[in-house]
């Protein structure tokens, strides 16, 4: 009976993501959810609502012309539902995992993460309610304003687009009411700032949101995991700048074709939509294969915990990193910003990261298997379904139902796989009754 109780965290995020996959699948199937007569194919439905409820963005089809007004709110409604739904579900995972631990143990986490209140599950969803709509409404007015006055739009399209793209921007879908995405704005500043804004508030995860909202805004208060996710949030939002604007700066057919301060923006621009967002303001299918595995890296390792972001997460990935750094500097335990990071915190790390490198290793040779695309363009799309990123090279439309099928697990995969799994195995944590004799392979 105690293990099924347990066993509850893990099943219950994955059944209602099913069921609301399932339900927006019937109702885009619906011919009135379709631009052209007749209704859409299953698996476009499916691979579509999955996208949404997942909050990727890869689309089978061209949105804004496929789908009508009716099929556009859907995936609209969608996106928001799984975007409220895994900030939710992620938090009160993170609350439970805490209570299951003892008293003195839950007081020093509380003390050390200063980040949940681990009585106060109202704080908690209340914050995250208002984040999103205070976010979202932001946006939405800075882009219909814009769209409105620039781009002379009616009242009504510029609302519909301003919705549309910072609902999408803020939950991380990167779907958009264009059929070229965002690059007909790839010299507009103030469409793609507001975006980006929204993105990189969103990919910090509610936990850190939390913290910094409840006065914990000096950087010597800040929790570990805070001082992880926004350390890491900045290096990795640098590196990308540095790469795309270095191996794209002469690319005509990407921003080679710009101004400066535009190739800097828009290099900018891409580094900030590899943290899961999936919009594009300029030609990812001719970037270069450089930029592209860069890109892969970045998307891989994603946002932060417990947000709208996908991947690994950023703690994840730093965790291993200050790994390998005690063990090459010999050192016994592994430290980050003065404080010793747990043994079962690391082994968490580990098997996130080798079950998701795992995963994409499987998708990548059966997407091979299913399709005459190059590695490059096929291990790319699968990064970015797997990470929930979104960003495509432009093959998702070409891909035969097989693959869009495979790229459908991906995303269910990559989006609610390492919540449950990081989740579980904390909640299993416990002590063996005896031990093994110790022997040590060799390593390396």
């Amino acid at each position: 009976m105690r293990k099924t109780r347990l066993s509850h965290p893990g099943r219950i995020i994955p059944l209602a993501f099913l069921l609301v996959i399932a339900l927006g699948t019937v109702v885009l199937m619906l011919p009135a959810a379709r631009a052209a007569p007749g209704h859409a194919p299953f698996i476009v439905a499916l691979f579509t609502a999955t996208s949404a409820v997942c909050v990727t963005g890869l689309a089978a089809t061209d949105t804004a012309t496929y789908w009508s007004a009716f099929g556009q709110a859907t995936i609209l409604i969608l996106a928001q539902i799984g975007g409220l739904g895994i900030m939710t579900g992620a938090t009160l995972l993170g609350l439970l995992v805490s209570r299951r631990l003892g008293l003195a143990t839950r007081l020093i986490a509380q003390a050390e993460t200063r980040s949940l209140r681990l009585g106060d599950v109202t704080t908690v969803l209340r914050l995250i309610l208002t984040v999103t709509l205070v976010m979202e409404a932001t946006t939405m007015a800075a882009l219909t304003l814009r769209f409105r006055y620039a781009y002379d739009q009616t009242w009504g399209e510029a609302l519909w687009h301003g919705l549309c793209h910072a609902v999408f921007a803020f939950n991380h879908a990167g779907f958009s009411t264009y059929s070229d995405n965002l690059m007909r704005f790839a010299r507009d500043p103030f469409v793609l700032t507001p975006i980006m804004l929204t993105v990189m508030i969103g990919s910090l995860g509610f936990p850190v949101i939390h913290e910094l909202a409840y006065g914990a805004r000096r950087p010597s208060r800040w929790s570990v995991h805070g001082k992880m996710t926004l350390f890491g949030s900045a290096l990795l939002l640098l590196v990308g700048f540095v790469a795309v604007a270095a191996y794209e700066w002469d690319n005509t057919a990407t921003i080679g074709a710009l101004a400066w301060p535009e190739k800097l923006f828009n290099a900018a621009f891409h580094s900030v939509m590899t943290r899961s967002a999936g919009f594009n303001a300029v030609d990812v299918g001719k970037m270069k294969l450089t930029t592209l595995m860069v890109s892969d890296a970045l998307m891989l390792i994603g946002g932060g915990s417990a947000g709208t972001a996908g991947g690994i997460k950023i703690t994840t990935f730093l965790i291993l990193g200050f790994v390998v750094w005690a063990e090459i500097r010999g050192e016994e335990d592994t430290t980050a910003f003065r404080r010793r990071i747990s043994q079962q915190a690391q082994r968490q790390a580990l098997s996130v990261v080798l079950l998701a490198v795992g995963i994409i290793a499987i998708g990548v040779l059966i997407m091979l298997s299913l399709t005459d695309f190059a590695f490059e363009t096929v291990l790319f799309e699968v990064v970015s379904a797997f990470a929930t990123t979104g960003l495509s090279t432009g093959i998702t439309p070409q891909l035969p139902a097989p693959a869009l099928a495979v790229l459908t697990c991906l995303m269910f995969l990559g989006r609610v796989g390492t919540i449950t799994v990081a989740s579980v195995l904390a909640l299993k944590e416990r002590r063996s009754a005896f031990r093994y004799p110790e022997e040590r392979p060799i390593v390396g």
